[in-house]
């Protein structure tokens, strides 16, 4: 599969070594053409106009390179131009726990405590009581209400079935504004975990109005023992450096392209071990639990504004349950693990697990931005 996506319109960013800052590019005949401008010198100011997909289609710009060249750049080192994370202001959230199978597993984790050895007795526990009548469940109605009681007697209801098939939907932040890693970075595990996994989504890039213009891949980096102790741990589970990574590039809504093909869209998992171990995962939009809009209207709306507008993770289907080493223990990373996510409609996000202290330290920031773009008299 190709890194990008065929006849796409894609919004993007890579770090310009001749400005020494983050440019705004877009793809035009295989070329990475830099559009940033006074009129919008972010990707932000682009997801905030009318029509973010004609702005980009007629935006003049300057060629940087072809994207095989940009693309086979060391991600990391300020003097190669190099694809970033494509958002810029944008806050990062994330949505747990909104698939059925993967639901199961937060059970899982939870009643583990963050023992591996445990799990797989849990597994079956749990399997033979919910086994897969939560496919269904709408989140909210009757019918979930009545699964939760009958879960309540068998001493298995969860925080995590709360807000799987619950009325209100886990969404938390997963990371910092412009900490987010982008396609050929290296990925950070925290060094306290050793049941750790990869988590394919689909990410939406929403407006400060709600409006979503345009979605992208993800890797919700995730550490199953840390959020296993207990779910108070899940900012330290979930945001460390490099642990989130988002790209390649987003791909804006158009006639070619819509909110239905993110619905039915097919990721790929393809972990590459330097062990030779190979994993494939799938992750199917169709089996999602709540609709996109849905999850959506519950981060923003009068009970929260997000001004620069924020980047959506929905969520995951793929369940690590595929044992590694350990009979049981089901999968965890192992460093130099080469993780490709890949989807044709949105290309490919590649990325190289590494410990979060061994990754390259995030130091631009947003005072490191505007100083940058007021540098080039874009600001």
């Amino acid at each position: 599969m190709s890194f990008l996506p065929n006849e796409a319109l894609l919004l993007g960013r890579v770090w310009n070594a001749a400005e020494q800052g983050p440019s705004v590019v877009t793809v035009r005949d295989g070329q990475i053409v830099d559009i940033t401008s006074k009129y919008a010198p972010l990707v932000r100011d682009i997801c905030e106009m009318a029509d973010p997909a004609g702005y980009t289609r007629q935006a003049n710009g300057a060629v940087l390179g072809s994207v095989d060249a940009i693309a086979a750049a060391k991600v990391g080192d300020f003097g190669q131009t190099h694809f970033l994370a494509p958002c810029d202001l944008q806050a990062i959230k994330a949505c747990g726990v909104t698939f059925a199978k993967s639901m199961v597993e937060r059970v899982i984790e939870e009643k583990a405590a963050g023992d591996p050895q445990k799990a797989l007795e849990i597994r079956r526990r749990v399997a033979d009581v919910i086994g897969e009548s939560l496919r269904d469940v709408k989140p909210g109605s009757q019918q979930a209400e009545e699964v939760k009681q009958a879960l309540i007697k068998e001493d298995l209801w969860s925080q995590y079935l709360e807000v799987g098939i619950g009325p209100d939907a886990e969404i938390f932040s997963k990371a910092q504004t412009l900490s987010s890693v982008g396609a050929g970075a290296e990925a950070g595990l925290h060094p306290i975990s050793n049941w750790n996994n990869p988590e394919p989504e689909v990410v939406l890039t929403v407006s400060s109005k709600g409006r979503i213009v345009g979605a992208t891949l993800g890797n919700d980096v995730n550490l199953r023992d840390v959020e296993g102790r207990s779910a108070l741990l899940l900012s330290k589970a979930k945001d460390n450096n490099a642990s989130c990574s988002i790209g390649p590039m987003i791909r804006l809504f158009d006639e070619n392209f819509s909110l239905d093909d993110v619905r039915n869209a097919e990721l790929d998992l393809l972990v590459n071990g330097l062990d030779g171990y190979i994993l494939h995962g799938k992750s199917s939009m169709s089996e999602i639990s709540r609709d996109p809009v849905d999850l959506v209207s519950q981060a923003i709306g009068r009970h929260h504004q997000y001004p620069d507008g924020f980047m959506l993770f929905l969520g995951t289907l793929f369940a690590p349950v595929e044992d590694r080493d350990v009979v049981g223990e089901g999968f965890t990373h192992k460093l130099g693990d080469i993780v490709t996510i890949s989807s044709p409609k949105f290309g490919q996000l590649t990325n190289v697990m590494q410990l979060c202290t061994e990754c390259v330290e995030w130091t631009f920031g947003i005072r490191a931005l505007m100083e940058n773009l007021s540098k080039r008299k874009l600001i």
